[in-house]
């Protein structure tokens, strides 16, 4: 793949337009999925936030998840890409195996909680179940996808 790189200043100052978040689709071995409610809004989602600038992807992951629910992760795989167009967040989603630690609250979880696949689906938002859903499947290849922060879009169509 050829790239162009220019090596002039651009005509304007560009502000970032996207923020990058880790999280971590942490499975038991009985097949529960771990997650959190927010203390800002009540929803049910995977552990993760904002990827620091100093950090490596990984060790976000297993930040973000031991803040917000105090289990130890060894991170698996990458099993998915997810962009909110309507915020500019990229998130990367890993499939992450609970090495240690125990359940607790922190100032931004009201609750965390290991759910079955079927609760995560009745449970969750659509565009953050999918991402545990996606987690769970043998694929090889991460999935891709692209929401506006509460529906899926299917970009065949918005083409």
């Amino acid at each position: 793949m050829l790239l162009y790189m220019s090596t002039n200043p651009p005509l304007q100052p560009s502000t970032p337009l996207h923020s990058v978040s880790v999280a971590g689709a942490v499975v038991r071995e009985d097949g529960r999925l771990l997650v959190i409610r927010r203390a800002d809004n009540g929803t049910w989602e995977p552990p993760g936030g904002v990827l620091e600038l100093s950090e490596t992807v990984e060790d976000g992951v297993r930040r973000e998840v031991y803040e917000e629910t105090g289990i130890k992760v060894s991170v698996e795989r990458l099993t998915g890409v997810y962009k909110n167009v309507n915020r500019g967040v990229v998130a990367l989603v890993f499939r992450c195996h609970p090495e240690g630690g125990s359940e607790q609250l922190s100032d931004e979880s009201t609750a965390v909680a290991w759910l079955t696949p079927e609760e995560v689906a009745d449970r969750m938002g659509e565009v953050y179940a999918v991402r545990l859903l996606d987690a769970l499947q043998g694929d090889a290849a991460p999935h891709v996808r692209t929401h506006d922060g509460r529906t899926l879009i299917d970009m065949l169509q918005a083409t």
